[in-house]
């Protein structure tokens, strides 16, 4: 009975050492491989790029920089926005972003005064920082920290310097912008007119609309009654060219006529190409995207404070139609 029993635990031994001879082998045959680590890492922050003008060449370029960028710097970036320049949309959008406690807001800049209290009050309130793109609201006004965008003042000054060597320093000019200017037009409108001062025999039609189709026609009508010999025109919000052209176009030959404007338009590109502006000023919608968000990531991360309450300013040239045609 002894002997049995210690054969049944030798027999036991030797099959255990079987098993445990197979399972090593299996370890050493086999190239097992560690559980890799996960590389992407969810984004740290999350910014909202908010426009007005959603849809247009000029701001699908702002976007599209801005969501690059946005996957350069790990953080989460949406491009909210509404169609045809709808303000009310706009703002709503802004206060969505406010209580909804994102890290960020990069938005177009709308000077009212609805929109600079959403931004002065609410969003400091929240924590929220902002920064304004394309078009600015003065700093004191907005406590935004920051712009990113063009000098319009100095885009006023290079528009007028081209009309003048165009026209020559003697003619009649009409400068159209919006009844009630945003920020930027001011800029715009006073670079225009501090250039042109200079020429006593260049003399100036400030002419007002709205951006209604009905109010530009009317306005256009209104200002080649009163000024029939005009010899240049400046479409100073870019928005308003399109129906202004095109009712310029009823009365005469756009040829007669010097006609500029800004490439922020929806059309201003497509205007140039077929001749019916003479030139543009071409910004540089990309930088501002990309810009403004390695801006507002290196402000929440604490690597620029403070950022420069001036602005940061992109590159602006004249393009001529003669360029793109």
């Amino acid at each position: 009975m002894r002997k049995t029993g210690i054969f049944i635990l030798c027999l036991l031994f030797i099959i255990l050492l079987i098993f445990t001879a197979i399972s090593a082998e299996k370890v050493f045959r086999f190239n097992w491989e560690l559980p890799k680590a996960i590389n992407q890492k969810e984004p740290q922050y999350r910014l909202v790029l908010i426009t007005q003008d959603i849809d247009t060449p000029f701001w699908d370029k702002v976007g599209y920089a801005a969501q690059e960028q946005a996957k350069k710097e790990g953080v989460s970036l949406e491009v909210w926005g509404s169609y045809d320049n709808n303000k009310e949309d706009f703002l709503e959008n802004l206060e969505i972003a406010i209580y909804s406690k994102v890290d960020g807001i990069i938005i177009q800049g709308l000077d009212t005064a609805k929109f600079k209290d959403l931004i002065k009050v609410k969003a400091s309130f929240y924590g929220v920082p902002v920064i304004t793109v394309v078009n600015d609201v003065p700093m004191s006004e907005s406590l935004r920290r920051t712009y990113v965008g063009s000098d319009q003042y100095k885009a006023g000054k290079l528009i007028a310097g081209q009309l003048v060597s165009d026209m020559g320093s003697i003619g009649n000019v009409i400068l159209m912008s919006d009844r009630i200017r945003e920020y930027f037009q001011e800029q715009r409108l006073r670079g225009i007119q501090d250039v042109l001062k200079k020429y006593p025999n260049i003399q100036i039609l400030n002419a007002e609309t709205s951006e209604s189709s009905e109010q530009i026609i009317s306005t256009t009508q209104d200002m080649l009654n009163r000024m029939p010999d005009v010899d240049a025109i400046v479409a100073v919000n870019a928005s308003i060219a399109g129906t202004m052209i095109q009712e310029i176009s009823k009365r005469s030959q756009l040829e007669r006529y010097h006609i500029y404007s800004f490439d922020d338009g929806p059309e201003s590109l497509l205007l140039l190409e077929q001749g019916k502006l003479d030139a543009v000023i071409q910004q540089s919608p990309e930088m501002m995207g990309k810009l403004s968000v390695k801006l507002m990531t290196e402000w929440l991360n604490g690597e620029t404070l403070p950022l420069d309450s001036s602005g940061y300013l992109t590159d602006i040239q004249i393009l001529k139609a003669v360029d793109v045609q």
